[in-house]
C-alpha cells in the first residue's frame, strides 16, 4: 500500500511563490506516475501537473503552464510543485497521487492512491 504525505501549502500573496512536497511511503515510487491534482471549493477535483515514473517527463494544466514545475527526487522518494507567480484563483487544497497507469495520466480516476490534502490559499 503506498501512502501520500503532503507538506508545503500555506498562505501567500499574489506574485509569490510555494513548493509543494509528496513523500510516498510504504514503498520506492520511482516506477509511478506522480501527479498533482487540487480542489477549490465547489469545484470539481482538477488536473495540476504530473511527472512519468521512469523518464520523468512532465506535463501541466494550461492554467499552470509556465508558472508552475513537477519535479522528483527518486533519491529522497519526494515529488514537488513549485508554484512560482501565483494568482488568487490557485486557492485550492492540492492532492498529491500515484499510478502504476502508463496512459490517460491527467484523469483522476487512473490515480489510486492519494495524500490527505494541503491547502494553498492566494491573497489579492
Amino acid at each position: 500500500q503506498v501512502q501520500l504525505v503532503e507538506s508545503g501549502g500555506g498562505l501567500v500573496q499574489a506574485g509569490g511563490s510555494l513548493r509543494l512536497s509528496c513523500a510516498p511511503s510504504g514503498r520506492t515510487f520511482s516506477s509511478y506516475a506522480m501527479a498533482w491534482f487540487r480542489q477549490a471549493p465547489g469545484k470539481e477535483r482538477e488536473f495540476v501537473a504530473r511527472i512519468s515514473g521512469s523518464a520523468g517527463n512532465s506535463y501541466y494544466a494550461d492554467s499552470v503552464r509556465g508558472r508552475f514545475t513537477i519535479s522528483k527526487d527518486n533519491a529522497k522518494n519526494t515529488v514537488y510543485l513549485q508554484m512560482n507567480s501565483l494568482k488568487p484563483e490557485d486557492t485550492a487544497v492540492y492532492y498529491c497521487a500515484a499510478t502504476l497507469a502508463r496512459s490517460l495520466l491527467t484523469a483522476a480516476s487512473v490515480y489510486p492512491y492519494w495524500g490527505q490534502g494541503t491547502q494553498v490559499t492566494v491573497s489579492s
